[in-house]
């Protein structure tokens, strides 16, 4: 009897390998879980971040008044001043700015005019926007550099620019300019007198 009853046994524990899948013979059964692929680290900047400035006196080639022709335009010179061309800064000084505009293609550029939305402006340390010829800087005239015309072919002029500044805002300031296609270009601007022709304008101011 007891020899039946283990029999018996043995019979029902190979029936029920068999059903199982003993042997190994199923291969997805055991087949490991794929590991889910690491994320990629996300290459996008921070947001808000803003696009680095070049050195004061790197030209920058930009489109002309009204998408009409290219000008090659580097900020040349920056002196500050509290008095200049008979005029006192109304806000404690003048960031006076040379530049020198070229003409690139064949046909004649120009600066964007400021009442069009375009033209050089000053960002403060804090961000605050200055516009060229505010307070008393719109009365500081240089007569090497108050070109104004349209920039001829193959043709290169000096303009400035002068910004009526706190101490603050003067400090380590961006110079912005924003050019016919309203394409922003930027300089990082030094806080002290600084560029080749310093002496040259500071005597335009005396005059």
């Amino acid at each position: 009897m007891r020899t039946r009853v283990s029999a018996a046994t043995a019979v029902l524990l190979l029936a029920v390998l068999t059903a199982c899948g003993g042997g190994g013979d199923d291969k997805s059964a055991a087949k490991p879980e794929a590991s889910s692929p690491a994320a990629p680290a996300s290459s996008e900047e921070p947001a808000g971040q803003v696009e680095a400035s070049p050195k004061f006196g790197t030209p920058a080639r930009t489109t002309g008044d009204g998408g009409t022709g290219v000008l090659e335009i580097t900020p040349d010179t920056v002196v500050f001043v509290e008095e200049g061309g008979g005029e006192k800064a109304a806000n404690g000084m003048f960031a006076v700015v040379t530049m020198k505009d070229k003409a690139m293609t064949a046909v004649a550029a120009d600066e964007p005019a400021p009442i069009s939305g375009g033209g050089w402006k000053w960002m403060a340390p804090d961000g605050e926007m200055i516009d060229v010829g505010g307070g008393n800087g719109f009365n500081v005239v240089m007569e090497k550099y108050n070109n104004a015309d349209p920039v001829q072919p193959g043709a290169w002029q000096w303009r400035s620019q002068v910004f009526d500044l706190t101490a603050e805002q003067a400090k380590g300031g961006t110079l912005i300019y924003i050019d016919g296609e309203e394409k922003a270009h930027r300089w990082q601007m030094p806080s002290t007198d600084s560029g080749p022709n310093v002496a040259e304008v500071k005597k335009q101011l005396a005059s």
